[in-house]
């Protein structure tokens, strides 16, 4: 990345054109990961520098002479968050479609964001290796759903390739070089830009963070800050895994040197914050106030990332009540914590010590830890579920819908219905309701308005539902609701 021969100023008197920033968006399971990978074999230079061995969340390849970066955003629906700031950081995008299966919810999700961040976009149209494989279908298959490729009425390019074999990626790479060569956009390396795109807590260098540079530039010892967290710049590394002395614009590097995690889509400006925080207490209480509200699930949340992390907090169900939530491994004091408050403790990505596992057996604390997320959810759920009929004894129904369909995809059973009072919100549970008797329980896995995920659905509507442990007919009806603790519970 950044070296003492790199052709940008150092003053702010002459324009260049920085590389191209690139994210790559699309539904999950339709190889976006298989073609970054690949984008990055044709790096020429990753011989000499001993190739990628530094997951930062960004990275520069140089293809014909011409440097772009990508940045690597994940897959999973529930971190639409951080995807959605991948797309607001970048100059272009990549949609990635599978040739074969077409538009997908997370396609229109990500061409949302594409949209929303006004940067133009081109179609991987990946997976033509596959059998049977009809271009003519797919290009019908995006226009119906608002993306008009060459040739089918509007000037969006679309490129076949196969991330299995490598069989036009050349081709989408000469595009994106193309496409921005079509951009006027010049940076002076004048003006601060620069985001944090991710951040995390490292057990033995403390803080870090990755930062992108969209203009200006970054300097071993500048004092910076992102938002309320401040910080001297002790270190920055590049995807490569090596340390280096100057950042410039298109550029990504971790950055050593906060006084604490900070937030994920933050921007760094220089200068030292007007109140610093210790270094010791990464994430965030919530206030005592809040321990009054009615009864729920009580955890305490460690994540490996802050954008993780955030991600994981915007998914979780109403009725769960997070304590404490911050980023690293699980220690002794969320042990503490967690007994003081009635809590257990949940981590992502992350473990405890031996001596840690130990305080909590003693505690009675107890730990679970997952990397898959749609694990973690369930579990949250089917806590949820014991602890409303455990202290429910009144409760208010917010909607009522019908079961009118039944459909099976992907093996798994769907239930098609019609709102017939009120409505169905993704995050409150359900009766399951049979010839006016309750006879069971259950929480919404996937909702959705013909092809788009929704959170909500009102009277009138029609919808598909994913239901968690719950065996439906054709008929039954379901019920949303929100139950209240007994008198005198905490």
């Amino acid at each position: 990345m950044a070296n003492k021969n790199s052709t940008f100023p150092s003053s702010g008197t002459q324009l260049q054109k920085r590389p191209p920033i690139v994210v790559v968006l699309g539904h999950v399971d339709h190889g976006k990961t298989t073609l970054i990978s690949k984008i990055y074999e044709k790096d020429l230079t990753k011989k000499e520098f001993g190739g990628i061995s530094q997951h930062i969340g960004a990275y520069q390849i140089v293809y014909q002479g011409k440097k772009i970066t990508f940045i690597d955003t994940p897959g999973h629906v529930a971190f639409s968050k951080m995807r959605s700031r991948g797309a607001n950081v970048a100059d272009l995008a990549v949609l990635v479609v599978a040739a074969d299966e077409g538009v997908k919810p997370q396609t229109l999700e990500s061409l949302k964001y594409i949209q929303e961040a006004k940067i133009p976009f081109l179609v991987a149209a990946n997976k033509i290796d596959l059998p049977n494989v009809n271009l003519e279908w797919l290009k019908s298959n995006l226009a119906e759903n608002g993306i008009l490729v060459e040739g089918w009425g509007g000037n969006v390019v679309l490129v076949p390739v196969s991330a299995r074999t490598g069989k036009g990626v050349d081709e989408l790479l000469e595009m994106i070089v193309l496409l921005w060569e079509m951009e006027e956009v010049k940076t002076n390396s004048g003006n601060l830009e620069a985001v944090v795109i991710e951040s995390r807590l490292d057990s033995k260098r403390g803080p870090l963070a990755t930062v992108l540079v969209r203009d200006g530039v970054l300097r071993l010892g500048d004092t910076i800050r992102a938002e309320d967290v401040g910080g001297k710049i002790r270190a920055m590394i590049n995807d490569r895994g090596k340390n280096v002395d100057i950042v410039y614009p298109g550029e990504a590097v971790e950055i050593l040197g906060f006084s604490k995690i900070p937030p994920v889509g933050a921007k760094i400006i220089f200068g030292s914050p007007k109140e610093e925080f210790p270094f010791s207490s990464p994430g965030r209480k919530f206030s005592k106030e809040e321990e009054n509200e009615e009864k729920k699930v009580k955890i305490l949340l460690k994540a490996d990332a802050q954008g993780t992390l955030e991600a994981v907090l915007a998914s979780l169900p109403e009725e769960i009540k997070v304590i404490f939530s911050g980023v690293g491994n699980i220690n002794e004091s969320d042990i503490l914590l967690a007994k003081a408050s009635g809590a257990q403790i949940v981590g992502f990505n992350v473990g405890a010590s031996g001596a840690v596992k130990k305080l909590a057996e003693t505690e009675e604390v107890r730990i679970k830890t997952y990397n898959i997320i749609y694990e973690l959810l369930k579990d949250l759920e089917e806590m949820v579920l014991k602890i409303l009929k455990s202290t429910v004894v009144n409760e208010i129904i917010f909607g009522r819908a019908k079961i009118i369909a039944e459909f099976i995809v992907n093996n798994q059973r769907i239930a098609g219905c019609k709102v017939e009072e009120g409505e169905i919100d993704r995050k409150r549970p359900l009766h399951l309701q049979r010839d006016g008797k309750i006879i069971g329980d259950c929480q919404i896995v996937s909702l959705r308005v013909g092809r788009t995920d929704a959170e909500k659905v009102k009277k009138g509507e029609e919808f598909g539902v994913i239901l968690s442990n719950i065996d439906f007919k054709i008929g039954d009806m379901l019920l949303s609701f929100s139950a209240a603790p007994l008198n005198g519970e905490n």
